[in-house]
């Protein structure tokens, strides 16, 4: 008779598979709480310290950690040296391995082992019989996922074993298993350094493939979003009412839209096309600052929002669905819709609807190199005016300075060189990506026409020459925030000066590629 060893944290399913088990003629080995899950669901069970002679010691570190098991695991059948071993040492060989971990950075309070500190979960026997299982694949079959239970009693029903293919597949999937652990407990040592450093010495990043998309940037590239393994994001909860599956730039044009509109306090939309914003503003009024928001949002570049993506703060009204399904979008994400406003929305055959939590906090920003990557903090954005400094003879109104607030943090989230334009914390033009912060912001006059007249500027990093304060001073821009810093800064503040323009230094760039 075959032999299964069945050690799991995550009981889900294990007694009903250890029957089935049962039921196929295998004897059954396990250990400490699962064996006693086999044995009150009525499947004949032998604990492991029966099996080896040796009961669980040092607070249940040591419990599979003995030559029987091991020996039972990692031994080949069909090598002579390896079967005299085992019939020397009395020990069966085991064909199938189920092991799960301990919850490495789950509450120590619910471990019933050890100190009770996280150390103790760090689990030594598991990793040890899920490594030594997946190296043996070619004789022993491992399961660490409790979704795989269904496989396996598949295998044995329908061909008496478990094939060869499928071993493979587990073992690739065990080893996996335990690189993300190791990984999770990298990440615990760093983060628990009484000064961590932001970027460790290595980094250890286990990822798993959540969703296969409908395409990449392209519909001849394949795309699909991973995460890190054993977490989850906004992506994870986010429900999609309607529309087509997700491709690579709805992912990736949506994630900037979400993130920036989550920056404002008061009920706020953005538009954004090819990953930066072509459209932000606060709604105002006692009516539907919601459905205010988007009206003002689409209105400073109507061109770009075609096929853009939508994201609001708060409650999608039927008031803001109305104009909004005038207007061909990929993508609307808001954290909740009245029933009248998805039926609205709903009804556009191609308009992805998605109601999603707020996003959570990046620890590393990556960018792909040959090689590797670079890595660096996110950056993060500030409206703290504590080190702000106005440097001109004229000061920002009441305002001013909320238009300044509100234009510094839409000029963080645009591709350098940024230069944003706006009034009455409505978005008018926004130039974005150009070489020189001239051509940006002859591109934000362009496009505000007159409309960000009295209003602010904002721009990501400091002007290099006087030439863009001139353009913003020709587009009727009455107060600027930049971050100063240029060997020019006496020659652009005295240009302000000129055109009697307010102009602020906080003295941080957000440069964005």
């Amino acid at each position: 008779m075959p032999t299964a060893l069945l050690s799991v944290y995550d009981k889900t399913g294990i007694a009903e598979l250890a029957s089935q088990l049962h039921r196929l003629g295998w004897d059954i080995v396990s250990s400490g709480g699962t064996a006693k899950a086999i044995a009150d669901a009525g499947v004949p069970v032998t604990d492991v310290a029966d099996w080896t002679g040796v009961p669980a010691i040092l607070d249940h570190r040591v419990v599979t950690l003995h030559p029987k098991v091991h020996g039972g695991i990692l031994g080949d059948p069909t090598n002579p040296a390896h079967r005299a071993d085992m019939e020397e040492y009395g020990i069966t060989p085991i064909s199938l391995v189920v092991a799960n971990l301990y919850p490495f950075g789950s509450d120590t309070a619910a471990f019933e082992h050890g100190s009770g500190e996280a150390v103790e979960l760090i689990d030594i026997g598991g990793p040890a019989m899920v490594r030594a299982s997946a190296k043996n694949h070619a004789h022993v079959a491992v399961v660490v996922d409790p979704s795989d239970y269904t496989t396996v009693l598949a295998d044995l029903s329908e061909h008496g074993e478990i094939t060869a293919t499928t071993r493979r597949r587990l073992a690739r999937d065990a080893f996996a298993h335990t690189a993300a652990y190791d990984a999770a407990i990298v990440t615990w040592f760093d983060e628990s350094e009484a000064d961590p450093d932001p970027l460790p010495r290595t980094i250890h990043a286990a990822l798993e493939r959540a969703d296969v998309l409908r395409y990449g940037e392209n519909p001849h590239q394949q795309g699909a979003r991973y995460r890190f393994a054993g977490q989850t994001s906004w992506w994870d909860s986010m429900t999609q009412h309607g529309g087509k599956a997700l491709s690579y730039l709805n992912l990736y044009d949506t994630e900037a839209a979400w993130r920036l509109v989550h920056r404002f306090d008061g009920p706020a939309c953005v538009v954004v096309k090819h990953a930066n914003p072509c459209g932000v503003a606060i709604g105002e009024g006692d009516g539907d600052p919601i459905a205010d928001a988007y009206v003002k949002a689409n209105a400073c570049d109507p061109v770009s929002a075609f096929g853009g993506i939508v994201a609001v703060n708060g409650t999608v009204t039927a008031a803001m669905a109305e104009p909004l399904s005038s207007v061909f979008t990929e993508v609307v994400v808001a954290p909740a819709y009245e029933a009248d406003a998805l039926d609205v929305l709903l009804a556009k055959k191609n308009l992805r609807v998605i109601t999603a939590d707020a996003p959570g906090e990046w620890a590393f920003d990556l960018k792909p190199l040959d090689g590797g990557l670079i890595v660096q903090q996110p950056d993060p954005v500030s409206v703290d005016r504590t080190d702000w400094r106005v440097v001109t003879a004229a000061r920002p109104s009441d305002a001013q300075w909320d238009d300044l607030v509100f234009a510094w943090q839409v000029c963080a989230a645009v591709t350098s060189n940024a230069i944003v334009y706006a009034k009455d914390r409505q978005a008018f033009g926004i130039g974005a990506g150009q070489q020189n912060r001239l051509d940006s912001a002859r591109i934000a006059a362009e496009r505000s026409a007159g409309r960000a007249e009295g209003g602010v500027c904002a721009s990501d990093a400091f002007f290099p020459f006087r030439d863009g304060l001139d353009a913003a001073a020709e587009a009727g821009i009455a107060a600027v925030i930049q971050p100063g810093g240029s060997v020019r800064d006496e020659e652009v503040i005295a240009a302000a000066d000129e055109h009697g323009i307010a102009m602020v230094f906080t003295h941080t760039r957000h440069f964005r590629h």
